[in-house]
């Protein structure tokens, strides 16, 4: 499923606020809120981890639907993930993505098939 590879190439099916949403588990929502909160050092409540993807219509986190510089670029420049963007080998946005999860960049070469 494509669709389902982020914008910067992470697989949105295994990120815990989309898994979360769509079993409607909400102690994997407040553990997941409890998490982020810490990482980010931010207000983030349980009611906040409802998201069915970056690259759907559906519900996203404040983060991804707000605050994602990679995926406001993309969509700025119209393209359905950083695989089509000139600049994906040097893009300083996305850099820190690929290089702590390489599945990342992977996913976004098997959008090009």
């Amino acid at each position: 499923m494509k669709e389902m590879i982020g914008y910067c190439g992470l697989d949105c099916r295994k990120c815990d606020a989309y898994i979360a949403t769509v079993n409607d588990d909400q102690a994997l929502r407040e553990k997941t809120a409890k998490l982020w909160a810490e990482l980010n050092n931010a207000p983030i409540l349980p009611e906040h981890i409802n998201c069915e993807g970056c690259r759907t219509d559906g519900p996203k986190t404040f983060f991804c639907e707000k605050l994602c510089e990679i995926r406001k670029c993309a969509v700025s420049k119209s393209l359905s993930t950083c695989e089509g963007c000139p600049s994906l080998e040097t893009c300083e946005a996305i850099k820190p993505i690929i290089s702590s999860n390489p599945s990342a960049l992977e996913n976004l070469m098997s959008c090009r098939k």
